[in-house]
């Protein structure tokens, strides 16, 4: 078999499982230059180094006690640890990816692998017929579509994370994930003048109202940000001075808005466009690619991670590696294959980490739309001391009980909320009824939050 994007963590994964298979001889292919897949190089390693340091210049701005010149953020230090940073990453990968080529039955082979036929690869000069493929090529950024959108110079969060310099205002489109990260950053460290398009009513499309509205208010209130909801890109044009012009309809009325540079983070698309699937029988498009991880067209093609569109996140594209080295043994073998299944677990690294947000499992929203009975608490981070040490008393908790004490979810929008999903992950997948978690508190800790919305569900469920 052979994986093409051998390098990125979904098909790392998928050949860390098979690479001991003494029944299978394994094509590993990657072209990256220097390799070590999106997250390491593009992605969620180096946007977390970048916004540390802004983070820290927030944390001064923001506690009354502290006297002084505020600092500025040296973007070429910052990039340059960045660059340092991500490189070792990556050369960890490229080096546990290349120990696989020492077991027998394992290869390697750098260079650019495409379609020439069903089934049928040519990576550089030779050919390989493969019994099965994995596509493990991950996504590339999107630019929306967009009249005049080619008359402007327009950055994307791969351009961000390499900037040494911007401009004194810009205008975002694109407020989820990767806005909602960079934002801030752009405003903090880069102390631009910002304007956000964000269509909906708030942010955060996943996530229970309050959560999306407290974040809006966090935004403009401790990044001064200008966020125009309810508003709608319709063309953008160059100004006589270098600029941008963008004009959108906000609430149904035409405005325009100009800055000295213009962002896209209108999400990623999976990047499929050098494999030559016009060669095969592989037609990419919505439900091309089954939940076993497996193409519709093809049952001897796989498709793991961003590659497949289905779920563009890091931790999904490992599982989904996983799942497809299971389902091609078992397909091998005429075993029934596995589907992925996915308990919501997402986080996001809003207000420079320092207001994370944090889902895991069922909102209330969802679980309403599954029918599901149940009950909902809520708690203000205000409610527990212990935040305001820590000058981020903002921000919001919410748990999702069954009535029968089945914790079905938890969302969480403060200081810490991070850390706190991968607790709060076990509680769910594991299914704990609420009254048997541990109501044990260590002082002074954030996580008190947590023990405070078990009291309060296990009330409320003494209540019905």
């Amino acid at each position: 078999m052979a994986v093409v994007g051998a390098y990125g963590s979904a098909g790392a994964a998928v050949a860390e499982r098979l690479a001991d298979d003494p029944e299978i001889t394994l094509t590993l292919i990657d072209d990256g230059e220097p390799g070590g897949g999106l997250c390491i190089l593009r992605g969620c390693m180096p946007s977390k180094e970048v916004l540390s340091a802004a983070e820290h210049r927030f944390a001064a701005r923001h506690d009354d006690r502290l006297t002084g010149a505020m600092p500025d953020v040296d973007l070429e230090a910052v990039v340059s640890r960045k660059n340092e940073h991500t490189s070792n990453f990556a050369a960890h990968r490229r080096a546990a990816v290349e120990r696989l080529t020492e077991r027998d039955g394992v290869s390697f082979v750098h260079d650019t692998a495409r379609f020439v036929d069903d089934g049928r690869l040519a990576v550089g000069e030779r050919t390989i017929d493969p019994d099965y493929v994995v596509i493990a090529t991950g996504s590339t950024t999107r630019l929306p579509s967009l009249p005049g959108i080619d008359d402007v110079e327009v950055l994307t969060s791969a351009d961000v994370l390499d900037a040494t310099s911007f401009g004194d205002s810009g205008v975002v489109m694109g407020f989820g994930y990767v806005g909602m990260e960079l934002v801030p950053y752009l405003s903090e460290a880069a102390g631009m003048d910002l304007t956000v398009i964000e269509h909906d009513e708030r942010p955060l499309d996943e996530a229970d109202a309050p959560f999306g509205d407290a974040l809006l208010e966090y935004y403009r209130d401790a990044f001064d940000i200008d966020v125009l909801t309810r508003t709608d890109e319709q063309r953008v044009e160059p100004t006589e001075s270098g600029g941008v012009r963008l004009h959108v309809t906000r609430d149904g009325v035409e405005e325009t808005v100009e800055a000295d540079q213009l962002f896209a983070f209108t999400g990623r698309r999976p990047t499929l466009d050098r494999l030559g699937l016009d060669e095969t029988g592989l037609g990419p498009g919505r439900g091309w690619v089954e939940a076993t991880m497996q193409a519709r067209d093809d049952d001897r093609v796989f498709v793991a991670g961003d590659a497949n569109g289905r779920e563009p996140i890091l931790h999904v594209a490992k599982e989904q590696g996983f799942v497809t080295a299971t389902n091609v043994r078992n397909h091998r073998d005429g075993e029934p294959l596995e589907e992925y299944a996915n308990v919501h677990h997402h986080v996001v690294f809003s207000g420079l980490g320092v207001l994370p947000f944090a889902r895991v499992g069922h909102s209330a929203a969802s679980a309403e739309a599954a029918d599901l009975d149940h009950l909902v608490v809520t708690r203000d981070a205000s409610s527990d001391g212990v935040f305001k040490t820590k000058n981020v008393p903002e921000g919001l908790a919410r748990l999702v009980v069954g009535t029968d004490g089945t914790v079905l979810g938890y969302q969480g929008l403060h200081y810490h909320a991070d850390a706190m999903a991968k607790t709060m992950q076990v509680i769910v997948e594991t299914g704990l009824d609420v009254r048997e978690v541990p109501d044990r508190a260590y002082h002074p800790t954030t996580p008190e939050i947590l023990d405070g919305l078990f009291r309060e569900a296990v009330t409320a469920l003494s209540e019905e």
